[in-house]
């Protein structure tokens, strides 16, 4: 089975409460020169019209430990007596976690 592709699906690692930055990649205020806005979100959206936030707007929160899946890994080595599936590549979750592995759905 060896260059066969797989999709793996795992449990992300949790990273906790994070602000936008470390959570969207948003970009930071000013550091210095009177700013005192420098890791936060920044606008909530316009005033009167719409006069509520949207949707889907980037927002602190918990973030991590989430379903994911990693498509079309590649499978280097299958050993049947230490019970073992090498992939090429990274997987989600912590060392020790459970996967689930499927034939990939991207492979031709």
């Amino acid at each position: 089975k060896p260059g066969d592709r797989v999709d793996v699906t795992g449990i992300s690692k949790g990273k906790g409460f994070a602000g936008v930055v470390k959570r969207y990649g948003a970009n930071r205020g000013p550091m210095s020169h009177g700013s005192k806005y420098h890791r936060r979100v920044g606008s909530m959206g316009a005033t009167t019209d719409p006069g509520r936030t949207f949707k889907g707007k980037i927002m602190p929160g918990h973030m991590g430990h989430e379903r994911v899946t990693i498509q079309n890994l590649e499978v280097v080595k299958v050993d049947p007596e230490l019970n073992l599936l090498l992939v090429k590549g990274s997987v989600p979750g912590p060392k020790g976690s459970l996967l689930i592995i499927k034939d990939s759905v991207k492979s031709k």
